[in-house]
């Protein structure tokens, strides 16, 4: 009998403003901005990558690579698309 598996995608669980909120948070508690770039692909895939381009006023073929674990997006971009997730940076005190 075999197996058979399908592959992991993250942005299936995403189903909530709040579950989004919370995935982006710990991202950005790993202190690796890798991780921040992949979390926000998962969460702009469970939003709709059309409606973050839309709101981003960027195509999705440049959001997808700007998220890649190999680019290097600006903090404009990053905002951007945190934006369009429906989600702001915030700033609290250690």
């Amino acid at each position: 009998m075999t197996i058979k598996t399908t592959p992991f995608e993250m942005s299936d669980y995403l189903n909530s403003p709040e579950m989004m909120q919370e995935y982006i948070q710990a991202a950005i508690e790993e202190d690796d901005l890798v991780t921040l770039r992949l979390a926000l692909a998962d969460v702009a895939k469970a939003k709709g990558m059309s409606v973050i381009a839309e709101g981003t006023s960027l195509n999705k073929q440049n959001i997808y690579k700007s998220l890649s674990e190999n680019d290097n997006p600006s903090f404009n971009t990053i905002n951007k698309v945190i934006t369009a997730c429906g989600l702001k940076l915030q700033v609290t005190r250690i």
